[in-house]
């Protein structure tokens, strides 16, 4: 089976999701994108789920800590079945995931959960953590290794591997939504680069490296 990367992008309650496929080593820019999906990763019938934090925020620390233990299965549950789905679907194509990418942010390290329940800033961070852990948990659950790549680390790893080609490998990711059509966002396009940048470390690909590389 050829091998394919998930690639995702998290928001509270939801992730920008798609699968990336191709031969980094002979075209660095061949992306190829056999899937892409808005994936629900909430409960819509859990009041606060979208925002698990801040309903939190308004409890007593105990019942905040069950609830977002509640929260938190519920999500990782639903990840879990929307990642197998789509693993089961590619699969048929004749398409192997080999392994996922998730976009980070740069938050620091989080506190305790009262700490954070007493910091606006605080419940915006943990939250994106949150949902993060949530789809990590669902790749692994599904023997998908995870790669997290922060956000402001993509455009150095990118050149790490593919050197001067990386400017127009990121033209081509950016140019792909004329193809696919829309939605076309940020979050397609970083989740594209990072599920191609763990796709090439997984082909042993440094285009940087070879003596032949040139590009256009």
């Amino acid at each position: 089976m050829n091998p394919v990367v998930i690639g995702a992008r998290v928001h509270s309650g939801w992730a920008a999701v798609l699968a990336v496929s191709g031969d980094p080593e002979e075209d660095p820019c061949g992306v190829e994108v056999l899937d892409r999906r808005r994936m629900a990763i909430v409960d819509s019938a859990v009041v606060g789920a979208n925002q698990p934090y801040h309903f939190a925020e308004n409890l007593e620390l105990p019942d905040a800590e069950k609830y977002l233990a509640n929260c938190a299965a519920v999500s990782e549950r639903l990840a879990s079945a929307a990642i197998r789905e789509m693993a089961q679907e590619l699969q048929i194509r004749d398409y192997q995931v080999a392994g996922s990418a998730i976009v980070l942010a740069a938050g620091r390290p989080l506190p305790g959960l009262a700490d954070i329940l007493a910091s606006h800033a605080l419940i915006h961070t943990a939250e994106g953590e949150f949902f993060r852990t949530a789809l990590r948990q669902a790749c692994e659950g599904q023997g998908i290794p995870v790669t997290g790549i922060r956000q402001h680390d993509l455009e150095a790893r990118a050149k790490g591997l593919f050197g001067s080609a990386a400017n127009r490998l990121e033209k081509c990711i950016a140019g792909l939504g004329r193809s696919l059509g829309p939605p076309w966002t940020e979050d397609q396009k970083t989740a594209a680069l990072a599920a191609w940048i763990v796709l090439a470390d997984l082909c042993g690909h440094t285009y940087s490296q070879r003596p032949s590389a040139s590009v256009d």
